[in-house]
């Protein structure tokens, strides 16, 4: 058995507890649900945009870009590994997943959208937050092994990390704004790890 394959079985045995509670059940299918097709991130980027100006541009343009480069990323991703998914995905009000498993494109989505969707330390924080609770929706579920939500975290983390600085450099006024609130200093601190 390979080092992935005894990670992923210890950590799917750590859920094993919880699944079947239909409290904990119902929690991570709504997380897993919000986060399909970027839906929260939809949601959230609206907001942001309710009134004309930077701000707007910012979230249509931090969106735009982590929706685009997770969906090409996740794609090629799928298609060079061809991962099988595990079994007995919990069918608990969750579509079932067609695509191949690796990496997870729920929890690459959510990590690279926090990144650049969040336009201070406090944003990032929660949005990065949610993230992590996407993630461990698509072990509870099922819906992956734990290396793919792992691989996805990790993939979606570098692309937001990329994307971050591209966006504040087309939206005028954003890369200063990020920095007041020091987003410089949280981008260094991510890039260390």
């Amino acid at each position: 058995m390979s080092t992935a394959s005894a990670v992923d079985e210890a950590v799917d045995a750590a859920f094993e507890p919880l699944r079947g509670r239909p409290d904990v059940d119902r929690v991570a299918a709504l997380v897993s649900n919000a986060a399909d097709y970027g839906a929260i991130w939809v949601a959230l980027a609206l907001w942001k945009a309710r009134r004309p100006g930077p701000r707007r541009r910012r979230a249509i343009l931090a969106l735009g870009s982590a929706g685009v480069a997770s969906m090409l990323t996740n794609r090629a991703a799928k298609d060079l590994v061809q991962r099988q998914r595990p079994a007995d995905h919990l069918q608990v009000g969750v579509r079932t997943p067609t695509s191949s498993s690796f990496p997870s494109g729920h929890t690459l989505a959510a990590f690279a959208t926090a990144l650049v969707l969040g336009e201070n330390n406090t944003q990032v924080a929660a949005y990065a937050s949610f993230a992590t609770a996407v993630a461990a929706s698509r072990v509870h579920l099922r819906a992956h092994h734990p290396s793919d939500v792992a691989g996805g975290a990790l993939i979606g983390t570098a692309l937001g990390l990329g994307l971050r600085p591209v966006v504040g450099r087309l939206v005028p006024g954003a890369s200063r704004r990020d920095r007041r609130h020091g987003m410089g200093r949280a981008t260094v601190l991510l890039e260390r790890l």
